[in-house]
Parts: structure tokens; sequence; C-alpha cells
């Protein structure tokens, strides 16, 4: 299934955070955080919101950091992916 976000949505999908601390611990699932970096996979066109023009800057393929509870989580073909606008963007990580 393909996905076209619109406006200044952005279709991103969670990397999974390490399940061992750096010391070697374990953790369980429930003591993981949510993830705050992700993989963008669909960029909306952008265009007149609210009276004001929006560019995108973000790309697919570009690795970013995001605001924690932000977006809303759906399934996709089995996958999770997470649809947050542009500015709950806070950085593209290089």
């Amino acid at each position: 299934m393909t996905i076209k976000p619109l406006f200044d949505k952005v279709v991103i999908k969670a990397i999974e955070a390490s399940e061992r601390t750096a010391s070697g611990i374990v953790l369980p699932g429930a003591a993981k955080e949510r993830p705050q970096l992700a993989t963008v996979l669909a960029v909306g066109p952008g265009g007149e919101l609210d009276g004001k023009e929006v560019k995108m800057v973000v790309k697919k393929g570009d690795t970013v950091l995001y605001s924690k509870y932000s977006g809303s989580e759906f399934k996709l073909d089995g996958e999770e992916v997470v649809i947050v606008r542009q500015s709950d963007i806070l950085a593209i990580v290089e």
C-alpha cells in the first residue's frame, strides 16, 4: 500500500531503541522508552496552511528526531508508522 501525506504532514517509521544499555543490561519491553529517532517514508507537498506558505525541508530517506508525544500512530502493511507535522520534527540527523 502506498501512502501520500497531505499538506505539511510527514510519514515516519521509528528506529527501534537498543534492548541493552551501554553497560550491557537487557531492558524488558516495558522499560524501553518510545524512540524519537525515525526514518522519513513519505513527505506531503507543503503549500499554504493557515494563511502561511509552508516549504517542506525534510525528504524521503532522511533520519530525523521528532517530539516525543507528537503525531498519530498507524499500522501500514503490518508496520507501525507515525504521521507528524513537519513542525514536530526537531532536527535532521546526518
